[in-house]
């Protein structure tokens, strides 16, 4: 994609949603941390829904400690890998109680020795608690970044580097929110919803998918033929 169309690209997005937020919901640091690991092979609603009694009784890493790892098995029971889930919320709260003071750190390269945090987890922790312009590829932008030439690539680190290099500076702190929400609700994996997309004439995937009804009429009269 053209210098000047990855710039237009990142401005419709802006305009049309000009302060993207996460949809995992969470009320500190920790509790972020602790959602985006559990969100890992799991819907954010799915997490959500999970998590809304946990939050209420458990903020801090010393809480879920205190809480035990049976006790937060119960809690998120309903999302999946939910026994290695738990272990590794467990673990990375005694780290943090014991040797961060109960903080999270707002570092990257610390943030990835925790169990269960790998990069893109710890580049959504710096995003959203901490303002830092990373972009956490998962699934959505892996697949948005090389089907419209945004940032193409064969793995997620190298879509991350593409984005670093490319993404002008008015949009790198909510990039990666543009490009998980565009790909979540409209660049979907089985079939993207060209019709409606605010970028499709700057975006490389073809055929362009035509709205629903133009596809059953020609269905219905290719039946008739």
């Amino acid at each position: 994609m053209k210098k000047g169309d990855v710039a237009q690209f990142y401005a419709r997005l802006a305009a049309a949603d000009p302060q993207p937020e996460t949809e995992l919901a969470s009320v500190n640091p920790y509790t972020l941390l602790v959602a985006v690991v559990l969100s890992a092979q799991a819907t954010d609603v799915g997490v959500n829904r999970a998590t809304r009694r946990l939050f209420e009784e458990v903020t801090t890493p010393a809480q879920m400690v205190a809480l035990g790892e049976a006790a937060l098995k119960e809690h998120i029971r309903s999302i999946g890998l939910f026994n290695t889930k738990a272990k590794n919320v467990i673990a990375l709260s005694r780290i943090l109680a014991e040797q961060y003071g109960g903080e999270v750190p707002a570092d990257r390269d610390m943030l990835e020795t925790l169990p269960g945090v790998g990069r893109k987890t710890a580049n959504v922790v710096m995003n959203v608690a901490f303002g830092a312009e990373t972009f956490a590829v998962d699934t959505h932008i892996f697949r948005v970044g090389n089907r419209t030439g945004l940032a193409p690539g064969k793995t997620p680190l190298a879509v991350e580097l593409v984005l670093e290099r490319v993404t002008p500076k008015p949009y790198r702190l909510h990039a990666h929110h543009w490009l998980i929400l565009h790909g979540r609700y409209v660049c979907k994996a089985r079939s993207p919803e060209c019709w409606r997309c605010l970028v499709a004439d700057l975006c490389a995937f073809k055929p362009k998918t035509p709205p629903p009804a133009l596809k059953r009429s020609a269905g219905a009269g290719s039946v008739e033929e």
